[in-house]
């Protein structure tokens, strides 16, 4: 693990039995903080981009924060996906499990272009289920999906399996624990 990577786990904090009893949730508050870790953090998010994005898409509310900073630097536009209710107008939605619940996302029906290449950027790959929901939305669109990253990647519970199962197999992760 290089010097970069060592700054950015160590600004990341674990709280148990968040937001229920045997979850625990990776807390980027400090990351966020910290000028010199979420500098660190963006600069890793784009290292894995592959060329050419036209669209990076983040979601709600954590994916944002990574997503939006990261278009920035690729000269790429920015594409919200939302919770229910958020966006106005014509929106896509998708419902997926979480490892704790279920949840809906949504998208403007016109926010991608037919034939974008879209990178989609997270915090956390946990199940896969909001990375696959959001897949899904982006191909609703007539988008492509050319990368998935993620901040951290939580082994243990298998979401980059489902990514796979649902034909995303580029994706990468800044840390994987």
């Amino acid at each position: 693990m290089d010097d970069r990577h060592e700054l950015i786990l160590s600004l990341i904090r674990d709280v148990e039995d968040f937001p229920k009893p045997g979850v625990t949730f990776k807390d980027i508050t400090p990351l966020l903080a910290s000028a010199e870790g979420f500098r660190a953090a963006i600069d890793a998010l784009v290292e894995m981009a592959p060329p050419d994005v036209d669209v990076v898409v983040g979601m709600e509310a954590r994916g944002f924060m990574f997503a939006a900073p990261v278009a920035l630097r690729l000269g790429a536009g920015f594409v919200p996906v939302r919770k229910p209710g958020k966006l106005p107008g014509d929106v896509h939605a998708e419902t997926y499990a979480l490892e704790y619940g279920h949840e809906t996302l949504t998208v403007h029906t016109d926010a991608i272009g037919a034939g974008s290449r879209v990178m989609i950027i997270d915090d956390v790959l946990a199940t896969g289920g909001t990375m696959s929901a959001t897949s899904n939305l982006v191909k609703k669109l007539g988008a492509e999906v050319v990368h998935v990253s993620v901040l951290i990647e939580l082994l243990s519970l298998g979401g980059r399996a489902k990514l796979v199962e649902d034909g995303i197999e580029d994706c990468t992760a800044v840390l994987s624990v």
